[in-house]
């Protein structure tokens, strides 16, 4: 009896296994259908990427950017003369060196005062104390004394006159390195100079769109270099009499450039 009954219990097993093996695979089947019928109705999977890409393509046009730098340049006239002048004195020691130079120093300022020019114009820019030497010599013969003034001159119609008046109280001792001209007060240019610039770059850029098929779009950042320093452009007429120095302020030019980055429509 038990080894009629070992066959039949084996044969039961295998048979529950059996079952077991064909619910699982139905399930996985369903599964997989379900899966499959998921996806069409959805679009999650392949919908969802392809228009993550066509976005991208349809936002890459506007942020093509047109970068331009613009120039304006304007001329004025000058109105104000810097002079640097002094005066330079030898002499066998160097205390008599410096009392001759601070005598003519004084003689110079008291000119310029004298002339109209204010205290607070006229600057102290320099000393210098040197020996001098003969040939083939380790020992002074004297001592050159050099006194630097900067007088800043306001009114250039009475500007020749002040020089003048310098020079000549300075007498032979006189000495001038340096006149420049300048303008006092170029707020007004400098808006007309950056207004121009702005609208050289929009002119270039709307050049650059056209070329390449675009519309220019707005403006989106603006950069301001620093204004180049005035320069000569050419001489005027003298501003002053035959008897004074004669002083042509001419004109000088300024400029402005501006990097300007515009969008494409």
């Amino acid at each position: 009896m038990a080894i009629a009954l070992i066959p039949v219990a084996r044969s039961a097993i295998a048979g529950t296994a059996a079952a077991a093996l064909l619910i699982g695979a139905f399930a996985i089947g369903a599964d997989r259908g379900s899966a499959a019928a998921t996806g069409p109705s959805t679009g999650t999977a392949s919908t969802g990427q392809e228009g993550q890409a066509a976005r991208l393509v349809t936002s890459s046009p506007g942020s093509a950017r047109i970068t331009v730098t613009g120039t304006g340049a304007v001329t004025g006239t000058p109105n104000e003369l810097t002079l640097g002048m002094g005066v330079h004195v030898d002499a066998p020691s160097v205390a008599s060196a410096l009392q001759q130079a601070n005598a003519a120093v004084r003689r110079v300022t008291a000119a310029l005062r004298a002339r109209g020019v204010a205290a607070r114009d006229i600057q102290t820019a320099g000393l210098y104390i040197q020996p001098s030497y003969p040939a083939n010599s380790s020992v002074p013969s004297g001592y050159g004394v050099s006194e630097l003034l900067t007088a800043t001159l306001t009114r250039l119609a009475v500007a020749g006159s002040q020089i003048q008046a310098a020079v000549r109280a300075g007498g032979n001792a006189t000495t001038v390195d340096n006149v420049s001209l300048s303008m006092t007060d170029n707020s007004a240019l400098l808006a007309t100079a950056r207004a121009r610039a702005i609208a050289d770059a929009r002119v270039k850029a709307g050049q650059y769109a056209k070329a390449l098929g675009q519309q220019l779009g707005p403006a989106i950042s603006v950069s301001d270099q620093a204004a180049a320093l005035p320069l000569p452009e050419f001489a005027g007429a003298a501003a002053s009499s035959a008897k004074a120095v004669p002083i042509s302020p001419g004109s000088q030019q300024l400029s402005v450039s501006v990097t300007v980055v515009y969008a494409l429509a």
